[in-house]
């Protein structure tokens, strides 16, 4: 059994702006704990309504140690399901992407709809109720074509989540996109670690070549706030076209739309666009990035030719699966309209960087060296927000003094 007075006596010698203690990141009870009270009841953004066009397409994911299933079902509406079997617990789907007619657990052929009932439980007595064994639904919400779901009893409220995001997310159109490039890494590394690096640009001039061709590696969270003539030229423009800049913000999301460097389109190798095809089709699609991102562990990049989006899952204490996602325009070609190797090549370097760097970052805090350290209130200014979220979070379940999570300024 999990004692949170550990987790509490060692967050009571956590100073504000400053890194977690080493437990946070190594230890196998703090990991159990972040895994049910962080990733167990927050909102997760788990993918795009395009991965599941037609009825029985579905989505199978872990979330700690939860299989869950996103599948839509014969009348369109996306569904929610833990992906055990009412039987004996087997999980249904394997993880990834399918499509099936019907949900059949391949452990004893029990079978579901759709919609989670059970329609088939071979040689069970007349006693039995079909309808008392059906699949425990999960929390889905979709907002401007993305999906998010919950896993807990009772979901934080997603309505002013949803009046923040849809305005500013829905010029993308996202439901006339298609996903033509997924990759999972696995890094050696706490979740923390590879959300704390996720969440901060201040390595990114040294550690990012790549990215650091269209990416303002010294932007700031004030976003639209920013002084200066050129990012009051880009608020202006931004207006002229209907585009809302921002920011936006509330306790565990963030959106706002921002410049590239100058002269520079996309996040490509050379900031031209990656693909012929824009999703806004205004300015030759020169809108710079549209950036949300949600707490515990996603962050989405809509440019004007493409959407990449990142989202870390806890597999251990020390281990993080970052899934990446790719989408462009249904109707864009490959090999035509765009090259997939040019289209993924800036993020996928910039996330296999991340990867060394969070698993160094790994290796230093293992060690008896390791003291918490003060985080740069410029540099790293998401990452105080994220580590005050995250702090917040854990204090409401283990008590103690509670930190309100700071606005960005």
């Amino acid at each position: 059994m999990r004692d949170d007075r550990r987790i509490r006596d060692s967050l009571d010698t956590w100073r504000p702006g400053h890194t977690l203690p080493q437990e946070f990141y190594t230890d196998p009870e703090f990991y159990a704990f972040d895994v049910e009270a962080v990733f167990g009841e927050s909102w997760l953004m788990v993918g795009f309504e395009v991965e599941l066009p037609k009825p029985g397409a579905y989505l199978a994911l872990t979330i700690g140690r939860t299989p869950i299933l996103v599948v839509r079902d014969r009348a369109g509406t996306l569904r929610g399901f833990f992906n055990s079997c009412r039987h004996r617990g087997a999980q249904i789907c394997p993880d990834g992407h399918g499509k099936a007619t019907r949900l059949s657990c391949p452990y004893h052929q029990w079978t579901y709809e759709l919609d989670g009932s059970l329609m088939r439980a071979r040689l069970m007595d007349e006693s039995f109720d079909p309808s008392a064994h059906a699949l425990l639904p999960i929390h889905v919400e979709t907002v401007a074509g993305a999906i998010y779901v919950c896993i807990a009893e009772t979901p934080p409220d997603f309505a002013a989540f949803r009046a923040d995001l849809e305005p500013m997310l829905s010029p993308f159109r996202l439901r006339e996109t298609k996903l033509v490039h997924e990759v999972t890494l696995v890094e050696k590394a706490n979740w923390k670690l590879v959300m704390e690096n996720g969440r901060e640009c201040y390595h990114c001039a040294a550690c990012h070549p790549e990215l650091g061709v269209s990416f303002p590696v010294g932007i700031t969270p004030k976003f639209a706030q920013e002084e200066g003539e050129r990012q009051r030229a880009y608020c202006e423009r931004m207006e002229a076209n209907g585009l809302e800049v921002g920011p936006r913000d509330g306790p565990w999301w963030q959106c706002a739309r921002f410049p590239l460097n100058d002269g520079m389109i996309s996040m490509s190798r050379d900031g031209k666009p990656a693909v012929a095809k824009p999703l806004i089709d205004v300015d030759g699609g020169d809108l710079g990035s549209f950036r949300f991102a949600t707490e515990p562990h996603n962050f989405t990049h809509c440019l004007g030719d493409y959407v990449f989006s990142f989202s870390a899952y806890p597999v251990g204490p020390e281990e993080t699966h970052v899934v990446g996602k790719w989408l462009v325009r249904a109707d864009a070609v490959e090999g035509i309209d765009y090259d997939l190797a040019r289209l993924v090549e800036t993020w996928d370097v910039t996330n296999r960087q991340d990867r060394d760097l969070a698993e160094m970052n790994q290796r230093g805090v293992n060690g008896r060296g390791y003291r918490p350290g003060p985080y740069s209130p410029e540099g790293e200014a998401f990452v105080l927000r994220f580590i005050d979220w995250y702090v917040s979070r854990v204090r409401t379940r283990v008590g103690g003094p509670t930190l309100r999570v700071a606005e960005v300024a």
